[in-house]
């Protein structure tokens, strides 16, 4: 178990986010985590005196990027299905108005022991980004077909194509 920290110390949203954070890096075959399950390892972690109500209100709505703002802008987890989350990665949408919304906690803010989430987070959310474009069968065509109009900007090459249509 971590020690606890004093509320003054963790901001709610990082504490979502740590909790979010811990069980991804223990759990890597697991693509998200039921917020029963977010909750249950933020209350066995006890990473402040007592478990805050805020957290599950972050964990449901504030740090979550695919839903409106209400009022935070975080864009620390995603909404995979009603009732599930896992961290936001980068790439991800989100909802427009949480543009520019803090993805990670500030290293500063974080006790040292909690500093090396930040360094495992970005290489999970860029593997994450690589992963994607990989299984996407659309985004596995980028590029595929420069060579076609290598020599035409893509308004003559459809000209081209179309010649003789009626």
């Amino acid at each position: 178990m971590s020690p606890v920290l004093s509320r003054l110390q963790l901001k709610v949203a990082d504490e979502a986010w740590i909790i979010a954070a811990l069980l991804h890096r223990e759990q890597p075959e697991k693509v998200d985590f039921s917020v029963e399950e977010i909750m249950q390892r933020a209350q066995k972690e006890r990473l402040t005196e007592r478990l805050r109500p805020g957290v599950y209100v972050h964990i449901i709505q504030h740090c979550v990027a695919n839903r409106r703002p209400n009022p935070g802008r975080y864009r620390m987890l995603f909404e995979t299905a009603p009732g599930r989350r896992r961290l936001f990665r980068l790439g991800d949408p989100y909802h427009p108005e949480r543009q520019g919304g803090k993805v990670t906690p500030d290293r500063d803010d974080l006790h040292h022991q909690f500093g090396e989430l930040l360094d495992w987070y970005r290489e999970w959310s860029s593997s994450g980004i690589r992963a994607a474009r990989e299984s996407d069968p659309l985004l596995t065509l980028r590029g595929s077909g420069k060579r076609l109009w290598a020599n035409e900007s893509a308004d003559q090459y459809v000209r081209r194509l179309r010649e003789g249509w009626e």
